[in-house]
């Protein structure tokens, strides 16, 4: 049995200038008053062999004082070298008993060699700090915490992660504040289950952690419970900031999809080119004789009629052809300066003398101070007709249709449609710009217009979305980027 902190014994050895130890009858360290670079480090030493301790030795000193004082009873002084590798040590020059009644409870080393302790505590601070710097240095965050929860490691990528300081967090700070709640609890369950990286372990599992300032991050978290002598003692995770991959997915995402819709368009163009070869040279024969039997011969008011619907349908189906050749056709674009405004106005004057618009009120609100921007005027001219003509079909030709125009503050002109008809449904949102995608009855629409705005607004650099009014109807706006001589 070691002996009470409290005892004058132990007392005297820690108040001792020199240096001195006091080892018990199996020669283990009760007590000492080493002290190197003014730290205390008693209770390191508690219970180790004094050769252990001092020379790294499994068996004692030969000779060894201390068993030579319990051996005689005596006080014994000599000088003893022993040998580390080419070093020369010296050890203990003096040895002394002390009793307790009759018989010897403890020896004291007195003025002992401390060079391989020193050299051992060296080693261990040298250690030390290349294990924080190697634990600094990881790419990812690393966090240790006791079997309390209670963080002991935590290094600057963490710090990146979580906005907790490592000086905050390695003041006894609870590991459950880098995660929301429960979660903590969570994965200490699974790393005790064998079903995501083996028992003790979890391994590339995405979970959500938490900022100081309460804002979830999400993580790919490799973590295990670290064990000694089959018990629990520490847990430490490798955790992985998912901000920027998610982001980055998300944008390979979209261009996922750009790629599918170019793919889509090039499919298209190619069918687009074989079918008007095809039929517009049969289409043309149609219409020709069709003309020709209304003018050479007098037909009875029936075959008029039918001949004229012949007229009327192959027109359609001719129309609806080059709006499909208009649609996919790669040719190159005419690019000048242009006004958004003049645009607006000149599609509004061809349409609003239309039988379509005679019940429509046009309200216009355009902003006489619109920069220029570069861009085909054919093509715009025919992207606002769509448009316009789509919201007019909206409102089943009778309502109010509102055109805007403005500059956006990122140096981009926008251009607004809104009309008072149903509106969009939900669900429909996404797909209005689809080739072919139309809502009208059979035979009523072809699916082209909004799709045909779509890509040459795209081709321009510009944007085009559609969004629910609050009160009824829909609005489609526009945006094109100004010239860059005339951005602010």
């Amino acid at each position: 049995m070691y002996p009470d902190k409290r005892d004058g014994t132990i007392r005297a050895v820690e108040e001792e200038k020199r240096n001195l130890m006091l080892v018990s009858r199996d020669l283990r360290v009760i007590a000492t008053n080493f002290r190197p670079g003014s730290r205390r480090m008693g209770n390191q030493c508690m219970g180790r062999t004094c050769h252990e301790l001092l020379y790294r030795q499994d068996l004692p000193c030969s000779p060894c004082l201390a068993i030579e004082v319990f051996r005689t009873g005596k006080r014994a002084a000599k000088q003893v070298e022993t040998v580390d590798g080419k070093t020369r040590h010296e050890a203990c020059h003096y040895a002394y008993p002390l009793y307790s009644g009759d018989e010897i409870s403890y020896v004291v080393l007195l003025d002992y060699d401390v060079s391989s302790y020193e050299e051992m505590e060296e080693n261990l601070t040298r250690s030390n700090a290349f294990l924080k710097n190697l634990i600094n240095s990881a790419v990812d965050g690393v966090i240790a915490a006791d079997i309390k929860g209670r963080i002991l490691i935590f290094n600057d990528v963490a710090s990146d992660i979580c906005g907790f300081s490592s000086e905050e967090a390695e003041a006894g700070m609870d590991i459950r504040k880098v995660y929301p709640p429960q979660v903590a609890e969570e994965i200490m369950k699974k790393m005790r289950g064998r079903d995501h990286g083996g028992e003790g372990k979890v391994k590339a599992l995405r979970v959500d952690g938490m900022n100081k300032n309460g804002q979830r991050v999400p993580i790919n978290l490799d973590a295990a419970i670290v064990y000694d002598e089959g018990k629990e003692v520490a847990t430490i995770g490798f955790f992985r900031d998912m901000r920027e991959t998610l982001r980055m997915e998300e944008e390979l995402k979209g261009t996922q999809v750009q790629l599918l819709q170019a793919e889509k368009m090039s499919s298209l163009g190619k069918l687009a080119a074989g079918v008007a070869h095809q039929i517009n040279n049969p289409l043309g024969g149609i219409l020709l004789f069709a003309r020709l039997l209304l003018e050479e011969y007098e037909l009875p008011e029936e075959a008029q009629q039918d001949v004229k619907r012949i007229l009327r349908d192959a027109s359609r189906c001719r129309d609806t052809v080059r709006e499909l050749l208009e649609f996919t056709r790669q040719t190159q674009r005419e690019m000048s300066p242009l006004d958004i405004n003049r645009a607006i106005k000149r599609t509004l004057y061809l349409l609003e003398s239309q039988t379509i618009f005679h019940n429509i009120e046009i309200r216009s609100e355009l902003d006489p101070a619109l920069p220029p921007v570069t861009a085909d005027g054919q093509q715009i001219n025919h992207m606002f007709m769509n448009i316009i003509l789509n919201a007019a079909d909206a409102m089943g030709n009778e309502g109010v249709l509102t055109v805007r125009s403005g500059v956006v503050e990122t140096g981009r002109v926008f251009a607004e449609v809104s009309d008072t008809g149903t509106g969009i449904p939900d669900e429909l949102l996404k797909r209005i710009f689809e080739p072919f995608f139309t809502t009208k009855e059979a035979g009523e629409g072809t699916g082209l217009g909004l799709s045909l705005a779509y890509g040459i607004l795209e081709n321009h650099g510009g944007t085009i979305t559609a969004f629910n009014n609050e009160g009824a109807g829909a609005t489609f706006r526009v945006e094109i980027p100004c010239r860059r001589d005339e951005k602010a």
